[in-house]
């Protein structure tokens, strides 16, 4: 067993990395702050667009999702920028792998909010 904090100590350490981590993002990543922008806008639309809580559910959590997927993308570039300036292929790939992540729940959020109120109103 790895030796360190334990029981609720532990879980309020992890809480406070997780806390730093937010803040971090929030301070040094445009897009982060961007998705935020996007998610609280978006948000109490949800409310009004869905008719029942599984549409809800169907519009919330792409919302979190790509703040997740965000989190994970600003996570590789900062390893990636550690590690060096230089150019590398791999560096690279990574990168757009990131961006990639994040433009698939872009059209995740944009199918599912295209649907729900598509069926909900469109087809009336």
């Amino acid at each position: 067993m790895k030796p360190g904090k334990q029981g609720f100590a532990r879980l309020v350490n992890a809480t406070s990395c997780s806390l730093k981590g937010i803040r971090s993002a929030w301070t040094n990543e445009a897009a982060f702050r961007q998705e935020v922008a996007m998610v609280a806008i978006l948000l109490p639309f949800s409310f009004l667009l869905a008719q029942d809580a599984a549409q809800w559910l169907l519009l919330v959590l792409p919302l979190l999702l790509i703040l997740i997927v965000e989190l994970f993308n600003s996570a590789i570039e900062s390893v990636v920028d550690r590690i060096g300036p230089e150019r590398h292929d791999l560096s690279g790939r990574a990168k757009d792998m990131g961006s990639a992540a994040v433009l698939f729940c872009i059209a995740m959020i944009v199918l599912s909010w295209g649907t729900i109120a598509w069926q909900n109103y469109a087809t009336r």
